[in-house]
């Protein structure tokens, strides 16, 4: 009996084990199989597929999309801003002799000969040749100052906001120094010294125009880098670059593309007052220099410098309701109720 009863301690201690054993079988073979990804370290990652990340997104950019075109002044704007890009476009179509060729008897009233609707300049030029080529000027120096201003800055924005310290000391005080200085002063001096070209107003502009962007984006991505998203991706062992470009980035994005709707309306205004002022590009025409060109004659012939002045109006309010609506539409807390 005593022997008997001795074994029983066992017997149960290999029934626990083996059911155990059993136990330990079944959920192995009910566990999901390992992840795809070999190097995941945190916890919770293991529950994210990039297949997710790929559905979510365009669900995303597809609420965007309905609160931009839900907003009526956003899309008056969107066709304003199309309808003039068309225009530039159609130009060489549409006018193919060069638009300071002189055509006819100078100084013709708006619907005063039906060959020239807009009438004609000082020098005989035709005015709707010229608002329509200039159209191309203004556009393409704007869009690719804004263009080289906003890659400046997300270079330098990303760079300080991301790594702190010395580095975002260094980079702050450089931005302060460009803004310290009078932006159209500088503007003026850049272009005087280096000629007044297309490419070096281009630069001009954008040299002017990038300390704001680059201090947007460093305040981004101060508010980022400490997010669950990025430390989530230290975890898992992603380098900086990948964390800048492709975490930090793309939610830092939705201010930036506002604010470079906003810097090609005044990248336009400013090419505009170097051409008026006689520093703009002599072998090209733009709304500028159709306004400096009339100013002489705003009492006798005022339709030389308004004409091409309603037009950079019209393109800067279009901007200006683009950018509003993209405000809009990016922002979540704003969007949220529409």
């Amino acid at each position: 009996m005593t022997s008997f009863e001795s074994r029983l301690p066992a017997v149960a201690s290999h029934g626990v084990d083996h059911g155990m054993d059993h136990g330990a079988t079944d959920a192995a073979q009910s566990a999901p199989p390992p992840p795809a990804w070999t190097n995941i370290h945190a916890p919770d990652a293991l529950r994210a597929t990039t297949s997710d990340a790929e559905r979510l997104a365009p669900v995303g950019r597809w609420r965007a999309t309905r609160a931009y075109l839900r907003n009526p002044t956003a899309v008056i704007g969107l066709l304003i801003l199309a309808v003039v890009l068309a225009a530039a476009a159609l130009a060489p179509t549409l006018f193919p002799e060069d638009p300071l060729a002189m055509v006819d008897r100078p100084l013709q009233w708006p619907g005063q000969n039906p060959d020239y609707p807009l009438g004609t300049d000082a020098l005989g030029r035709d005015v709707l040749a010229g608002l329509v080529h200039g159209a191309r000027v203004s556009l393409l120096i704007g869009a690719a100052a804004t263009l080289v201003s906003v890659v400046a800055g997300v270079l330098v924005g990303a760079t300080s906001g991301y790594f702190g310290g010395r580095i975002d000391d260094a980079l702050v005080k450089l931005v302060e120094v460009f803004q310290t200085i009078p932006g159209f002063i500088l503007l003026i001096v850049t272009v005087a010294i280096a000629q007044p070209t297309i490419p070096a107003i281009t630069l001009a502009i954008a040299l002017v125009s990038w300390p704001a962007v680059a201090r947007l984006v460093r305040a981004e991505f101060r508010a980022l880098r400490e997010k669950d998203m990025v430390m989530a991706a230290r975890g898992l062992g992603y380098g900086h670059t990948r964390i800048i470009l492709r975490e930090i980035l793309p939610n830092a994005l939705p201010p930036v593309i506002v604010m470079a709707s906003v810097t090609v309306a005044t990248a336009i205004l400013m090419e505009s007052a170097l051409s008026f002022m006689g520093l703009g590009d002599p072998n090209t025409i733009s709304w500028g220099s159709m306004i400096g060109a009339g100013r002489e004659m705003l009492r006798t012939a005022w339709y030389l410098s308004a004409i091409p002045g309603l037009a950079i109006v019209v393109t800067v309010l279009a901007l200006n309701l683009i950018g509003d609506g993209l405000n809009d539409a990016l922002n979540p807390r704003l969007s949220e109720g529409r």
